[in-house]
């Protein structure tokens, strides 16, 4: 599960998602549903990614990180809930900032790259999903690739991280009663990615076969937002009941 970005970028991307989710936060209230999630309220949104954050200093930090019920007082005790949020983010990319690179931490991916990089890119994409969520939370719907202008390079990292490193593991993967083949391309950064699925197993590689038994391309952002379960674009050809399945059975919880 190699990135093909740099620190510096997955840094840029971790800042960016949070400042879209803190403002869409504030643009919604922090009482309003959240469309992407519908269990949650924007409150209960920014309460998890800050958790979310500092859990996963501890984890950098070598910490104890099994403290969420603190964590859940102080955001509940907060006089002002969006400025814990940004307190716990800056705290993170302080971290992550001075982490040595060769630093041992908890990792959690297949195939995942060292503890520094790793939870640079994974609290990056995080954050970005999340970010989404306030901004559906503020539109009162899904949103689309263009409510959000995510870089298409960081999109195709987190489809990535999610096909490669994510569904490869655990139980929140595609489960079909069949063998079946799948190519995931972006129509716009030149990515593709095979998963194949057989007898309970699935695997994910880079690029593609001549012929898959089903298909699902979009640009770069369309994929991330879809494949996460937070936007309705991808184009699906070769298995009808391709995107029901996917959003039925793939599930990422927190801790992987």
């Amino acid at each position: 599960m190699p990135t093909h970005l740099s620190l510096d970028e997955h840094l840029t991307a971790l800042r960016r998602g949070g400042v879209v989710l803190r403002d869409a936060a504030a643009r919604a209230g922090l009482e309003a549903p959240v469309p992407t999630c519908p269990a949650w309220d924007v409150r209960t949104l920014v309460i998890h990614q800050g958790m979310v954050h500092r859990w996963a200093r501890a984890n950098l930090r070598r910490e104890r990180s099994d403290t969420t019920s603190h964590w859940r007082a102080d955001a509940e005790a907060a006089p002002d809930l969006l400025e814990w949020f940004s307190d716990g983010l800056a705290a993170l990319l302080e971290t992550i900032d001075a982490t040595p690179d060769d630093a041992k931490a908890l990792v959690f991916l297949n195939d995942a790259p060292p503890p520094r990089r790793f939870w640079a890119r994974r609290q990056a994409h995080e954050t970005t999903i999340h970010g989404a969520d306030a901004v559906a939370a503020a539109l009162g719907r899904w949103p689309t690739a263009g409510d959000l202008s995510i870089d298409p390079e960081v999109a195709a990292d987190g489809v990535d991280e999610l096909l490669c490193g994510f569904i490869t593991r655990g139980k929140g993967k595609l489960r079909p009663t069949e063998p079946l083949t799948v190519v995931v391309t972006t129509d716009d950064t030149g990515h593709a990615w095979t998963m194949r699925l057989d007898d309970g197993s699935l695997t994910t590689v880079v690029g593609a076969p001549a012929q898959p038994d089903a298909t699902m391309s979009g640009t770069a952002a369309q994929l991330y937002l879809g494949l996460w379960n937070r936007g309705d674009e991808i184009t699906v050809k070769g298995r009808d009941d391709l995107m029901a399945l996917w959003r039925e059975q793939v599930r990422v919880r927190w801790g992987g």
